[in-house]
């Protein structure tokens, strides 16, 4: 008689914990008081905290996902006994991007059945939702790409916003990225199913915008000869962005303050409203309060539209931002134009740092966008940036020869304010650094010891270094 099978190694926590070290799907576990009890490897590298960091902390604090404040998966798996799987939302890591994810949800139970707490899993979905902007013709808001603490504070600030219904007001100079910004909130929010509807209300006359924003019905006027459903309507239950609405006429303020008052939209020509199911962002590139005080703006609707306001800083003023941005719109042009161009060499970049950028992202996506037409090699020279960038940090020809010295320490300040940029921007990954930078890392290194820089003591690989 053959001997009997072996029987089967018991599960031991030790054998658990090495299967949920080996996934790649973030996992963490929380106890009744919804504070986290387990954080496993692919949690610290999606959410970029460390595990002693984030047990014992309530979830909330450490996820700051879109689904916190009103629609907790895990909440409501504890509530119901039901199971969530793969629900969409988005959560701001440890450097304050938004990542997207996709959730499940599981009870957790001891051994006599009772609930001691829940377990949540997710899985990074930012590669789908980039391969989802490309086919749907979206690219990814590189207006968004920031370090900067001033930007930090208002992307922290996203998930909050995106569950909220408030009308939200965006300001900030042209080019800042406004109609990015109101995107994110849209898409990171449960109105993301329906449809993002922006008006430039600067852009038409004031006629046409009323026309373009209420709709008409047949016969309303001349020419109307079948009913338009304006851009409140066709918004549904998704979001209407206003942009620069300092720009709509006194008359049109009245119309439109109506419209957010009573929640109710009236066509041209119409006997009966149309309830208005629609989210409201606005934006604006003027200051809204001088307007008031100018009586160039009604301040009723003023105070209906910032309810909540957000400030996008100019570009001048984040300047550390510059490598991550170029080295984002250096991806997105050689993926768009099939091209490898690796980057921008050290001179470039000095030229860059020293711009004022009067027209803020887009004026340097242009200038990105630019070099790729003239650039025939790997590296994005200083010959292929505008002329007005070249010649704004050169000195006048009679004084060259007397400013040499002077000229030679300014490049070796740019040089460094550039390097240390990068390395801020990458969170002291000197290999993605010098990516960025358009060096060779061992370059780099080299660079680094003639400047007198030292190696950050946290790289965005090994974290920060355990003392010897």
């Amino acid at each position: 008689m053959p001997p009997p099978p072996p029987s089967p190694s018991p599960i031991t926590p030790a054998s658990t914990d090495a299967i949920l070290e080996s996934i790649s799907d973030g996992v963490f576990t929380v106890d009744a008081a919804w504070r986290i009890t387990s954080f496993n490897r692919a949690a610290e590298r999606i959410t970029g905290i460390r595990r002693q960091d984030a047990i014992g902390k309530p979830c909330a604090e450490v996820f700051r996902a879109s689904l916190c404040e009103a629609n907790c998966a895990l909440r409501h798996t504890l509530a119901t006994g039901r199971p969530v799987v793969g629900k969409n939302c988005f959560i701001v890591n440890a450097h304050g991007d938004a990542i997207p994810i996709s959730v499940s949800t599981a009870v957790l139970r001891d051994a006599t059945g009772h609930v001691i707490g829940g377990a949540e899993t997710f899985r990074d979905l930012s590669e789908v939702e980039a391969l989802r902007r490309e086919l749907t013709g979206r690219g990814q808001p590189g207006g968004l790409v920031s370090r900067s603490p001033a930007m930090r504070q208002v992307l922290e600030m996203l998930p909050a916003l995106a569950t909220s219904p408030t009308t939200v007001l965006i300001q900030g100079e042209t080019g800042t990225g406004k109609e990015l910004l109101a995107r994110a909130i849209h898409e990171m929010g449960p109105r993301a199913s329906h449809p993002f509807v922006a008006v430039n209300c600067g852009a038409l006359p004031d006629t046409l915008l009323e026309s373009e924003l209420f709709g008409y019905k047949k016969g309303a006027f001349t020419g109307a000869g079948q009913d338009k459903p304006g851009r409140f309507v066709q918004a549904g239950e998704g979001t209407l962005f206003l942009d620069e609405i300092g720009e709509v006429s006194p008359a049109l303020q009245v119309r439109l303050l109506r419209v957010l008052q009573t929640r109710i939209v009236e066509p041209l020509g119409a006997t009966r409203g149309v309830p208005l199911r629609a989210r409201i962002l606005a934006a604006t590139n003027r200051d809204l309060a001088e307007l008031v005080r100018k009586g160039h703006f009604r301040q009723d609707l003023f105070y209906r539209i910032h309810v909540l306001r957000l400030n996008l800083p100019p570009l001048r003023q984040r300047p550390e931002d510059l490598p991550a941005l170029v080295a984002h719109f250096v991806a997105r042009f050689n993926h768009l134009q099939q091209r490898g161009i690796q980057g921008v060499t050290p001179e470039s970049m000095a030229l860059l740092l020293a711009h004022d950028w009067p027209g803020n992202v887009r004026e340097l996506e242009n200038v990105v966008e630019r070099a790729f037409i003239l650039c025939s090699g790997p590296w994005i020279e200083p010959r292929h940036l505008p002329e007005e960038l070249r010649h704004a940090a050169a000195p006048p020809p009679a004084a060259a020869a007397a400013a040499a010295p002077k000229l030679g320490t300014a490049r070796r300040a740019a040089e460094e304010q550039a390097i240390r940029a990068a390395l801020a921007a990458t969170h002291g990954n000197r290999q993605a650094a010098a990516a960025s930078l358009g060096l060779h890392k061992t370059t780099l290194f080299r660079r680094m010891k003639a400047l007198g820089i030292q190696p950050p003591a946290e790289d965005g690989r090994t974290r920060r270094r355990q003392p010897e």
